[in-house]
């Protein structure tokens, strides 16, 4: 049979409780990434619908190096530059286009990337693929850090250093040391990249993210993804001017990909619009937050000061059975496993947006206690 090698992944998958599917949006919504609840907003739709009117066109129809390169990209580029604070910004069709085609191409021969070792997939994708050395470190070690640089400095390394992490990460909800980070960055001349994509938006002056106050700095390059709770889609590199015009010219990632939709680009033109000028969206999430730390936190959930609070079971069918129970009950919350996350730690990932009223909230710890009793 042709596909005999993968027909016996996807049979051991099953056997192992880790095998994918699609499922369609049902439920109340305790999964998203949308925390704002902008995604299906009439603030958005209005948005477009006044892009649309003044003649933004729905796709790019090339290249940004080609003919793709349309005013309403670089009004983006330019408006979130002087938002975040930095010198530049290039945006691409999405945070996994954006981190890998960051990864592969900044980081030259020679040069040696430490990483958190709980970083992105899309991360690990463009150090795959790049050609920097690499090394994985303990999660939210500031200490770890350092002893990479030292340690690769004494075997020999000359090459340019790179601290790569996450200001905010998915599934453990927990916020990266930053400013013990960028210490360690100045002092060994390294630069500091971090993937702020689920920090936009929630955390910070506007909005701006938990490094906000390390825009700017020449030493450190930013992602900010649109498709979490600015409810768009694609994602921002922020960052000195010599990064995006390096991936311009070098990355292959953005030179060989369709540009994005310019009527998108206005959209997400509008979203960061209203981080400045709606901050009651972001008062209303953490309302929210905080009553879901107060009645989740009893029955086990990981709290963190942050959105997302995972409940950690541990046995990967139990997680995907109570999650299951869960969303017949009318609650969206799924399970995950690894590899997503490491073995032994299956997860309900639990997320916090204005999708949800309080009253849900309460509901669902209810079930949760229910559920879980049962279990």
């Amino acid at each position: 049979m042709v596909f005999e090698r993968q027909e016996a992944d996807l049979a051991r998958l099953s056997v192992q409780s880790r095998r994918r599917t699609l499922s369609e949006q049902t439920g109340i919504d305790f999964s998203s990434n949308d925390y704002l609840g902008l995604a299906s907003s009439p603030l958005l739709v209005e948005a477009a619908c006044q892009a649309m009117a003044r003649g933004v066109a729905v796709g790019s129809g090339g290249s940004r190096l080609l003919r793709g390169n349309d005013p309403e990209h670089e009004a983006l580029e330019t408006e979130a530059a002087s938002f975040f604070g930095c010198e530049r910004s290039l945006w691409f069709s999405s945070g996994f286009a954006a981190n890998e085609t960051l990864f592969s191409t900044l980081p030259q021969r020679g040069d040696f990337v430490i990483h958190d070792e709980l970083i992105h997939a899309s991360a690990h994708e463009g150090l795959r693929i790049g050609r920097a050395e690499r090394v994985g470190v303990k999660h939210n070690c500031a200490q770890a850090f350092e002893d990479a640089i030292r340690q690769w400095r004494t075997s020999g390394g000359r090459g340019q250093v790179w601290l790569a992490v996450e200001s905010l990460y998915s599934m453990d909800g927990d916020i990266a040391p930053l400013n013990d980070l960028i210490n360690i960055a100045d002092r060994h001349d390294a630069v500091l990249l971090v993937d702020e994509a689920h920090a936009t938006g929630v955390f910070g002056p506007d909005g701006r993210g938990l490094a906000a106050h390390l825009d700017g700095r020449g030493n450190v390059v930013t992602l900010r993804t649109c498709g979490k709770a600015l409810g768009c889609e694609g994602a921002l590199i922020c960052g000195p001017a010599v990064v995006a015009d390096f991936l311009v010219n070098r990355g292959r990632g953005f030179i060989f990909s369709t540009a994005p939709s310019p009527l998108m680009a206005a959209v997400v033109r509008a979203s960061l619009g209203l981080l400045q000028n709606a901050p009651e969206l972001r008062d209303s999430l953490w309302r929210r937050i905080r009553l879901a730390e107060e009645v989740l936190a009893p029955l086990g959930a990981t709290v963190k000061g942050t959105q997302i609070l995972p409940l950690i079971i541990g046995d990967d069918a139990l997680t995907m059975a109570l999650a299951t129970n869960i969303r017949k009950a009318g609650f969206d919350v799924r399970g995950i496993r690894p590899p997503t996350v490491p073995a032994g730690t299956s997860r309900l990932r639990i997320t916090i947006t204005n999708n949800t009223s309080e009253e849900q909230i309460v509901a669902l710890a209810d079930l949760v206690a229910d559920l879980t009793i049962a279990a």
